[in-house]
C-alpha cells in the first residue's frame, strides 16, 4: 500500500506539474471580440496549446516565460475562410499549365509561413491541385512547417468546361480537372472521392468566374439538383461544402440546396440576401482583390478577358457586399488569397468598413463568424479559456482606425510564438 499511495502520489504530482501554465502574457489592451470592448493591463495565461486564464492583471506563476506585451493591443489570432494557400498570383492564366502538384504543395509551404506571420492563425483552403492542401495540413499539424491551422477541400468539384475545369489546353490533350463530375450520382462519387483522400470540406463551382477562360460570371453551371446530391452527400460525410457563386441565380440555388457559405456572392440580389439571412448561410464577400487584379493583373499573365470580366463584376460586388450587411446577413471574412500575394490578407479590413461594417464587424468576420464558419466556434475566434492559444499584437486601436490591423507585430499560435517583432527589436 506505501508503494502504491507512492506511485499515486508522484502521477498525481505528474500530472499537476502538466497542468501548470507554460507562458504568461501581459497585454497593454486586451479585446473582447464578444462584447467589443477592452480589457486595461490584461494577463493571458497559456497551458499547453490553449488558454488556461483571462482576465485583469495579476500575479504571474514562477518560473514560466513571460511575453511583455504591455504597450500593445491584442486580439484573437484571425482566419481567412477563403484562401488558396498552394496557388500564386505569379503563376496565373497559361502560367499555371507549368505547376505540378509537388511544386503547388511547396509554393503552399511558403505560403503558410507567409500567412501565419500576417496574423491568420487558422484558415480554409478552397480549391488545390490534386491534393496538396491535405499534405500542406497533415505537415502542419505534425510541426514540420509553419502555418496556419487549415480545412482543405482537395480538388474543387465543377461541370465540364466550368470555372473548376481546366480550359487552356487544346481539344486534343483530353484534360479535365480532376474535381470534374457531371450529374447527381457523378457528384456524389465525387464528393466521396475528396473526403477518401482528406478532405474536411466541399468546394463546388456553382456559376462561371472571373479568372477561368471561356464561361462569364454570372451564368449557372451546377444544377440546383447536383448542388442537392452534393450537399446531401457531404453533410452525410460531416463535411461543409462552400460554393463559389457570383451569379444571382446560381447564388440563390446554392443556399436552396443547403451550402454552409457562398464566396464571392457578387451579383447576389435582394432575394439572395433574405434566403441567406433566413437559411443563416454564410456570405464570403472578397473586395479588396478587385484592386489587385486590375492593377497588377496583367503583369502576373491573368488572361484579357479575366481582367475584362473583373472590370465588370468589382464594383457591382463591394455594392453588393453593403446590401448584404445591410440586410442583416451573416458574413465571414475571406479573401481569395493567392490571387493576390498571400500575407497581404489584412488589406481586406479597410475594404470593408469603407463599404458599410463598423471596425470591431469586420473584426468579428474574422474571428467569431469565421470560427463558426469553420464548425470551430467553441475554441477558436475569441482569447478566453479552454480556447486554442491564438493570439496577435499591434499599435494603437483598431476600434477607431481599422488600418491599425495592417501593421500585426506579434504571433502566437496554440501557444507558440512564431513572430515578436519587439523582441527582434523591430519597433
Amino acid at each position: 500500500m506505501p508503494i502504491l499511495r507512492c506511485l499515486l502520489s508522484a502521477l498525481a504530482g505528474a500530472l499537476c506539474l502538466l497542468a501548470q501554465p507554460t507562458l504568461a502574457i501581459r497585454c497593454g489592451k486586451l479585446l473582447d471580440v464578444r462584447s467589443g470592448q477592452y480589457t486595461a493591463n490584461a494577463l493571458v495565461l497559456v497551458t499547453g496549446d490553449r488558454f488556461s486564464q483571462v482576465g485583469p492583471s495579476g500575479a504571474i506563476p514562477s518560473g514560466i516565460s513571460v511575453q511583455d506585451l504591455t504597450s500593445a493591443t491584442c486580439l484573437p489570432g484571425l482566419i481567412d475562410v477563403h484562401a488558396h494557400l498552394t496557388s500564386d498570383p505569379t503563376n496565373s492564366g497559361y502560367k499555371s499549365l507549368g505547376v505540378s502538384v509537388p511544386r503547388s504543395a511547396l509554393i503552399g509551404a511558403k505560403n503558410a509561413r507567409t500567412t501565419l506571420r500576417a496574423g491568420f492563425t487558422s484558415a480554409r483552403n478552397v480549391g488545390s491541385k490534386g491534393y496538396a492542401d491535405v499534405a500542406l495540413r497533415d505537415a502542419i499539424e505534425a510541426e514540420e512547417l509553419e502555418g496556419p491551422r487549415i480545412l482543405v477541400s482537395g480538388p474543387s468539384m465543377g461541370i465540364t468546361g466550368g470555372h473548376c475545369d481546366s480550359n487552356l489546353l487544346a481539344p486534343e490533350f483530353r484534360h479535365t480537372a480532376a474535381g470534374v463530375a457531371d450529374g447527381p450520382w457523378a457528384a456524389r462519387a465525387k464528393v466521396r472521392e475528396n473526403v477518401k483522400y482528406g478532405a474536411d470540406l466541399i468546394k463546388i463551382c456553382a456559376s462561371g468566374g472571373v479568372l477561368s477562360k471561356g464561361d462569364q460570371p454570372g451564368t449557372p453551371q451546377y444544377t440546383l439538383e447536383e448542388m442537392q446530391a452534393i450537399v446531401e452527400e457531404a453533410h452525410k460525410l460531416g463535411r461543409k461544402v462552400a460554393a463559389h457563386a457570383h451569379g444571382t441565380e446560381s447564388i440563390k440555388d446554392a443556399i436552396r440546396a443547403g451550402v454552409d457559405s457562398v464566396e464571392h456572392s457578387s451579383l447576389i440580389d435582394e432575394e439572395g440576401i433574405a434566403l441567406a439571412k433566413n437559411r443563416g448561410t454564410f456570405l464570403v464577400f472578397d473586395i479588396y482583390n478587385d484592386d489587385y487584379i486590375l492593377q497588377e493583373g496583367a503583369k502576373v499573365g491573368m488572361l484579357p478577358e479575366a481582367i475584362e470580366k473583373e472590370k465588370v463584376i468589382g464594383k457591382v460586388q463591394r455594392e453588393n457586399f453593403r446590401k448584404a450587411l445591410l440586410g442583416g446577413a451573416r458574413m465571414a471574412f475571406g479573401t481569395d488569397g493567392g490571387v493576390y500575394p498571400h500575407g497581404d490578407n489584412w488589406r481586406q479590413f479597410s475594404y470593408m468598413v469603407e463599404f458599410g461594417m463598423k471596425p470591431i464587424e469586420a473584426i468579428r468576420a474574422a474571428t467569431l463568424a469565421a470560427a463558426e464558419l469553420m464548425g470551430w466556434k467553441d475554441r477558436a475566434g475569441v482569447v478566453d479559456k479552454g480556447y486554442y492559444a491564438d493570439l496577435i499584437a499591434i499599435e494603437g486601436d483598431p476600434l477607431a482606425d481599422i488600418r491599425k490591423m495592417e501593421a500585426v507585430k506579434f504571433v502566437m499560435k496554440s501557444g507558440r510564438v512564431y513572430r515578436n517583432d519587439w523582441a527582434a527589436g523591430g519597433r
